[in-house]
């Protein structure tokens, strides 16, 4: 799954073009790599987000095409 989907699923971030933007901006890294939205989601990645100076950590434990809003929080493990 691409990585702006999956923070849109995964309910990290709200909206996907925001997700998209973010990774424009160099604002997300996985596995410590700045990367771009396209980026292919697998399970054990460690996705960073900065904005500003918050920087929020999270795991990737689970990827699928649709999440409600109790599964979500069932995708990533904060860190």
């Amino acid at each position: 799954m691409r990585l702006d989907k999956y923070l849109k699923v995964s309910r990290i971030i709200k909206r996907r073009t925001v997700a998209n933007d973010a990774c424009d901006a160099k604002h997300v890294t996985v596995n410590g790599k700045v990367a771009r939205a396209s980026y292919d989601v697998k399970v054990g990645d460690i996705i960073e987000i900065t904005f500003g100076s918050n920087t929020s950590r999270f795991e990737v434990l689970n990827v699928s095409e649709h999440a409600t809003k109790e599964t979500a929080a069932m995708m990533f493990k904060p860190l």
